[in-house]
C-alpha cells in the first residue's frame, strides 16, 4: 500500500480538513482483527471495495499511513497503533451510548447475562432466580456457572452483566456478599480415620487428594493446599464430591454443600492438627456499574435480599453490605 503523504501546516490552513467517522474507524479495527480486507468485508457483509475505499479515504483525511501489507496480512503501522487504540475507547462509548438508547426504548434489557460461582448455595440462587423470574419480562437470562478465577474472566472479557465470584477483576467494584466455610473430610472409612489420632501434613501427603479444576483461562490457580503428592484434578465439582463420599480421597469441601453427607455419615472431618477450616469470601460485582439497566437493578436487589434472609439458617457468613 503506498504511504500517505502527510499534510503540510500550510494545507491544513488552507482548506478543511474532513473528519473521520466511527464507521471508517469500526472498519480499520475490522480489517486489523481479521487480518485483510476480504475477511473484514466478509465479517462487515459490505464489499471489499467499499472496505478499502473507506479506509483509504481515512488516510487520507488524517495525512497518516494506517496500514501495511505484511505478506497478505494486514498490519497497522506503528502511528496506526496508536490511533486505533484510541479510536477504540470512542467505538466502546459508542456501541455503551448505542445499549443504552436500546434499553431505554424497550424499557428492560433483552438480555442480561448472569455468571455465579460453583460455590454459591444452590438453594439460594433458585430462590433468586424464583423472585426474579416474574419481574423479568421479556429479558433472556443467561447463566454461567464459574469455579476459581473463572469469575474474573467473564469480567475482562465483557461476557457478563452480574457476577458472583471469589475474585474480582482488577478496574471492578464489587460488595461483599458471603462467606463460605471448607471443611476437610473423607469418607468415615478412609485410611486417615484409621489412624486414631490428630492428622498433621505428613500424613495427607501420602493419601489422593482431590481438586476441581478452574475454569478460567486468562489466570488460572490453584486454590488450597499444594502439599500433596498424589493429586486428582476433576472439573465437575459434584463429580469431586462424590469421588470423596465413595471413599477415594480427601479434600476440602463447603460445609453449605455437605451437610447432607456428613449428616448421613458418608462424609466425616478429618482431625487435623491445624487447617481443618476455612474461609472464602464471595462477592458480588456488577460490571457497567455506573449505568446498569432496570433488570440488572432489580437481580443485585434480590441477590442481596435472599442473601440477607437466609445465609446464616444455611451455614454461611453474611458480611455486612
Amino acid at each position: 500500500m503506498p504511504a500517505v503523504a502527510p499534510l503540510r501546516p500550510a494545507d491544513a490552513k488552507s482548506m478543511k480538513i474532513p473528519r473521520s467517522t466511527l464507521e471508517q474507524w469500526q472498519v480499520l479495527q475490522a480489517i486489523v482483527e481479521c487480518g485483510g480486507y476480504a475477511q473484514a468485508a466478509e465479517s462487515l457483509h459490505r464489499s471489499q471495495s467499499s472496505v478499502s475505499y473507506m479506509v483509504a479515504k481515512l488516510q487520507e483525511q488524517l495525512g497518516v499511513e494506517l496500514l501495511q501489507m505484511d505478506g497478505r496480512r494486514a498490519r497497522l503501522t506503528d502511528k496506526g497503533e496508536i490511533l486505533l487504540r484510541r479510536a477504540r475507547d470512542l467505538l466502546d462509548q459508542a456501541f455503551r451510548l448505542e445499549d443504552l438508547a436500546h434499553s431505554l426504548n424497550e424499557g428492560w434489557e433483552a438480555e442480561l447475562r448472569f455468571a455465579v460461582d460453583s460455590l454459591f448455595p444452590s438453594s439460594l440462587l433458585i430462590e433468586i432466580l424464583r423472585e426474579f423470574e416474574p419481574l423479568a419480562r421479556h429479558t433472556r437470562v443467561n447463566m454461567e456457572e464459574v469455579i476459581l478465577s473463572g469469575g474474573e474472566d467473564v469480567l475482562v472479557e465483557k461476557r457478563a452483566d452480574i457476577v458472583i465470584a471469589h475474585r474480582v477483576a482488577p478496574g471492578f467494584l464489587s460488595d461483599p456478599l458471603m462467606d463460605i466455610e471448607f471443611v476437610a473430610v473423607a469418607h468415615p472409612g478412609h485410611p486417615l480415620h484409621h489412624l486414631g489420632r490428630s492428622i498433621g501434613e505428613d500424613d495427607l501427603t501420602q493419601h489422593l487428594h482431590i481438586v476441581v479444576r478452574d475454569s478460567g483461562h486468562l489466570s488460572p490457580r490453584d486454590l488450597g493446599w499444594l502439599g500433596s503428592t498424589q493429586r486428582w484434578t476433576v472439573t465437575n465439582p459434584a463429580t469431586r464430591l462424590e469421588m470423596i463420599a465413595g471413599g477415594l480421597g480427601f479434600g476440602w469441601l463447603a460445609r453449605h454443600k455437605i451437610e447432607e453427607q456428613l449428616a448421613a455419615g458418608t462424609l466425616k472431618a478429618l482431625p487435623l492438627r491445624s487447617g481443618q477450616k476455612r474461609r472464602l469470601s464471595l462477592a458480588l460485582v456488577v460490571a457497567n456499574a455506573e449505568r446498569p439497566g432496570p433488570a440488572a437493578c432489580q437481580l443485585v436487589t434480590i441477590i442481596k435480599r435472599v442473601v440477607a434472609r437466609h445465609a446464616t439458617s444455611i451455614g454461611v457468613g453474611c458480611p455486612e453490605m
